[in-house]
């Protein structure tokens, strides 16, 4: 008899699930037995390419196109999300236990070099739009649900040269120490998962050469840069039954960057 994976039976969304740690992510939960609503704002081939994939290997997915940081965009997500999920399940329209906020932009510089427009742009991507995704998702998220946001290490390291990305995603972290506070009479649990650098499109400018990969990844005690799936394994595990007694949590996904 096969045994019950972690996650049957239960529903997430996870934004920004087109490429790097979204993607692994998404595929992580439904490798759990999760269906996966695989949110994208542009990347459409690429989230497609992630439903494909976890379908061939057995699981159950569907794609959630909305545009992050525009007006209305928590609505569009959700009015998305709620056609897939009734197109693949054939019902559970309403119904949510697992929400993962992951998808940012990045890019900014320090602060000499701000501009008011790409400050803008972090804060309605990276801030406002989990905190309104949050807030259309509790009406549905049943009890014993998981809200776990995608930070970074930039809000535990100073890293100057990303001070508006850095704050951006701090926002997140105070918001999940309040988050939790609030709801766990319901038995939801909240916590952030701060990665370090890992191996993605976000950060390749860092690693263009030989000599700048090995200088990123010697600042992991373990001498490598992290993976996606370094990343998905943890949320997986805040995911299901066994981090029911964690809640407003920071945890470390560096690999002990600069310790």
């Amino acid at each position: 008899m096969a045994t019950q994976r972690a996650l049957t039976g239960k529903i997430a969304l996870v934004t920004g699930a087109g490429r790097g740690i979204g993607r692994a992510i998404a595929g992580r939960l439904a490798h759990d037995g999760a269906l996966v609503g695989v949110h994208y704002g542009h990347s459409a081939d690429a989230a497609q390419e992630v439903v494909a994939e976890i379908r061939k290997n057995g699981g159950r997915a569907f794609p959630v196109e909305a545009e992050l940081g525009v007006p209305g965009d928590a609505d569009a997500v959700f009015a998305a999300f709620d056609a897939g999920l009734r197109a693949e399940s054939g019902g559970f329209e309403g119904v949510l236990d697992i929400l993962v906020n992951n998808a940012g932009v990045s890019g900014s510089g320090p602060v000499g070099q701000a501009v008011p427009e790409v400050f803008d742009r972090m804060i309605a991507v990276n801030a406002k739009a989990p905190f309104f995704l949050v807030q259309g998702a509790l009406p549905r998220m049943r009890d014993g649900g998981r809200i776990i946001n995608i930070s970074s290490l930039a809000t535990r390291r100073a890293f100057p040269e990303s001070v508006a990305y850095a704050m951006s995603k701090g926002a997140l972290d105070t918001m999940t120490l309040c988050l939790a506070k609030e709801l766990g009479g319901r038995g939801i649990t909240v916590n952030t998962v701060g990665p370090g650098f890992i191996e993605t499109d976000m950060n390749a400018r860092r690693r263009k050469t030989p000599e700048a990969r090995a200088a990123l990844a010697a600042r992991s005690v373990f001498d490598r840069i992290g993976r996606p799936s370094d990343v998905a394994d943890v949320v997986a595990f805040l995911a299901c039954d066994d981090s029911r007694w964690i809640t407003g949590q920071y945890l470390d996904v560096s690999g002990g960057t600069d310790l």
